[in-house]
């Protein structure tokens, strides 16, 4: 039987690596863990932790593909992040001049969500407690 201990981290392609390094960093709050530059491949690849856990790889590639349509292509639908408190939550994304959708409520657990778009606009959404 094949046997997952957790998820090890998601990566996430991005075309403008210095706005999407700024994003996941100064917007998420996402700590650097190691950024290295790949020279035979021209593209960055920059290690990010949520709370000590690495979570993130962001790598920038020479343009690279759109994404087909938001959110519902095949592949990876969205990111989401358990905040504590959604209301804070978009409070402070407003501060960082991040618009979020309105909120929602999850049919099933009653609780309540968002979404918002990174710079490449791929979906991250904000799960309530």
């Amino acid at each position: 039987m094949l046997t997952l201990n957790k998820i090890h981290h998601i990566a996430i392609l991005c075309s403008d690596y210095q706005k999407s390094k700024t994003f996941y960093t100064e917007v998420l709050g996402l700590t650097i863990v190691r950024e290295i530059y790949r020279e035979e491949r021209q593209s960055y690849k920059l290690d990010l932790a949520l709370n000590g856990t690495y979570i993130v790889e962001l790598f920038s590639f020479p343009n690279p593909p759109k994404r087909p349509s938001r959110p519902e292509a095949v592949g990876l639908r969205h990111l989401a992040f358990e905040v504590t408190n959604l209301d804070e939550t978009i409070s402070f994304l407003n501060t960082k001049n991040v618009t979020s959708e309105p909120i929602r409520i999850d049919e099933t657990t009653e609780k309540r969500f968002t979404f918002i778009a990174d710079p490449d606009d791929l979906p991250i959404e904000f799960y309530e407690q």
